[in-house]
């Protein structure tokens, strides 16, 4: 069993920071796997809407590919911290190395979460009372489309209470399965843990650093807001010059070129601290430049 290493609260702020100081490290080379990973997506989803047989298929593909893309990101940002240079073959180093089954299991939490949370809401709520409120939201929309204010008494008898403890069940075990899987593919990727182990250990050290995970969580929400906001006024300068569609385009791609390999990097960071992999590094929280 790992051992599982005790960080400030603070420390939630220093994987954000070192996920932007990776990124400055090498912007070009790690912005271009995430923009090849759009390019990858959106020449599926342009199958799948040629091919409408196909579109469930491909979407699956996706979700399978997710992450193993990850993965290769971990890998990328890994070279950039040890000194070598991140290429667009970094993407496939996880399957060259034998762990794409391994990532791919790690999908297996979230399905069961989705499983057992419908399952759950069903029971908690009922057949009735779900097609109820499906009919109350169907003619508030049309209220609302007419121009007109909803009636409060549409909501009346509506199962508020047990509803809002279903939403705050599937709260509980959002968070759960993100906890999971936050530091479990570097675990998979660099120390050849079982993916059983590598998501039991995850689990256990964000809820031993709970204030930890609670900061990150802010700030990365707080940064990708600002990034995406930042770049969608460009694009709206662009969209002047190039049209809506185009700059929309670039903005998404922008956006993924910075989020990704933050994010990626502020795992890798995190997955070495909590997890016992001090070395000195430029990820490391007291060696970051910024």
């Amino acid at each position: 069993m790992s051992t599982i290493n005790k960080v400030p609260a603070s420390a939630g702020a220093e994987w954000l920071l070192a996920g932007f100081a990776l990124l400055k490290r090498a912007p070009v080379p790690l912005a271009t796997l995430a923009v090849l990973w759009g390019l990858l997506s959106m020449g599926v989803m342009l199958v799948a809407v040629a091919l409408p047989a196909m579109m469930l298929a491909m979407q699956f593909l996706l979700v399978l590919a997710g992450p193993l893309f990850f993965a290769g990101m971990l890998w990328a940002v890994r070279e950039v911290d040890e000194g070598r240079h991140a290429t667009p073959s970094n993407l496939l180093q996880p399957v060259r190395d034998g762990h794409a089954l391994a990532l791919i299991i790690t999908l297996l939490p979230q399905l069961a979460a989705a499983l057992v949370m419908g399952a759950l809401l069903f029971v908690m709520v009922g057949t009735e009372q779900l097609q109820h409120l499906a009919d109350v939201y169907q003619q508030m929309q049309a209220i609302a489309a007419a121009g007109g204010q909803p009636d409060p008494s549409l909501v009346e008898g509506l199962p508020a209470g047990r509803l809002l403890l279903w939403l705050l069940l599937v709260a509980a075990v959002f968070v759960a399965v993100k906890w999971m899987t936050f530091i479990a593919s570097p675990q998979i990727l660099f120390s050849n843990t079982h993916v059983v182990d590598a998501m039991r250990n995850s689990l256990r050290a964000c809820a031993h650093n709970w204030t930890a995970m609670l900061v990150f969580y802010l700030l990365a929400g707080i940064a990708i807001f600002a990034v995406g906001m930042g770049s969608l006024l460009v694009a709206s300068l662009l969209a002047l010059v190039l049209g809506p569609t185009l700059a929309m385009g670039l903005w998404q791609f922008v956006l993924m070129a910075v989020v990704m390999p933050v994010l990626a990097g502020a795992a890798y960071a995190a997955w070495r601290q909590m997890l016992g992999r001090q070395v000195p590094s430029a990820a490391s929280p007291v060696h970051i430049e910024v």
